[in-house]
């Protein structure tokens, strides 16, 4: 589910809509609602939270007396978030950095990042800045991916494993965080809870394309020199053939020490 900075706004609010609109989305995001364990009265916050696809759940699991808070950098995220929870009671949508949240200490319950932390600067001092936030006991549940584990099947392999590097070393900045964030939470002082690996399987090509761009990234990869110009064919083949893909992500639930 690759989404990177260069997309055209209006596009990435779509592609975000479709992510969570697709199976595989459905599924990770139910589970990562049910670690976070919601309860009314608490206040949970969104860290990047795009165009705010997840603030309604999060408002129904702390309702009636918790509080919700979007987070996002990007001023048309948040212009789109606020105008999805308008009628959403105790919720708000903040523009701010991950790496500074606008927040003071000790104030918040629960958190996540849903696919966020592979774009930032500094996966550590986000990490840092939910310590800081968060009440003794506080959770947060990452879902976060590791390209590496993109697999597609095919005649082929070597071309999905060109493909897989390209995503790793020119479209994602940290493409491997979801195994790293286990050691990432204990180095930021939160105990790590638990670590799940989650790999969808999808046998659809025109999902597998809608959620990680195959056939675009493909094209940059042969232009950037990581796929040869067969790749176009290779990739115009799988489609035609019975197709299965699947890519790794990862569900880390940490908290802050008591």
């Amino acid at each position: 589910m690759i989404a990177t900075n260069n997309e055209i706004r209006p596009g990435l609010i779509a592609y975000l809509d479709q992510v969570t609109a697709s199976a595989p989305g459905r599924a990770y995001k139910q589970q990562v609602l049910e670690l976070l364990e919601l309860q009314p009265g608490q206040c949970v916050v969104d860290i990047g939270c795009g165009p705010g696809t997840d603030l309604a759940a999060m408002n129904a699991g702390v309702a009636p007396t918790g509080s919700v808070v979007g987070i996002d950098r990007d001023p048309a995220m948040v212009a789109e978030a606020r105008a999805r929870v308008v009628e959403l009671p105790r919720t708000e949508v903040h523009l701010g950095e991950a790496h500074a949240l606008p927040l003071k200490d000790r104030t918040v319950d629960r958190a996540r990042t849903d696919r966020m932390l592979q774009h930032v600067a500094d996966p550590s001092q986000v990490l840092a800045e939910f310590r800081r936030v968060s009440r003794p006991g506080g959770r947060i549940v990452m879902a976060e991916p590791d390209w590496e584990g993109l697999l597609i099947d095919s005649l082929q392999p070597a071309m999905s494993r060109g493909l897989s590097r390209f995503i790793c070393a020119e479209i994602v900045r940290n493409a491997r965080i979801g195994r790293s964030l286990p050691r990432l939470c204990r180095d930021a002082g939160l105990d790590v809870q638990s670590v799940v690996a989650v790999a969808p399987v999808i046998d659809d090509f025109t999902t597998a394309d809608q959620l990680f761009g195959l056939r675009r990234n493909v094209t940059r990869a042969v232009a950037a020199g990581y796929l040869d110009a067969a790749a176009e064919e290779w990739i115009e083949d799988v489609s035609s053939r019975p197709f299965l893909a699947t890519a790794l992500l990862f569900l880390v639930v940490a908290e802050r020490p008591a």
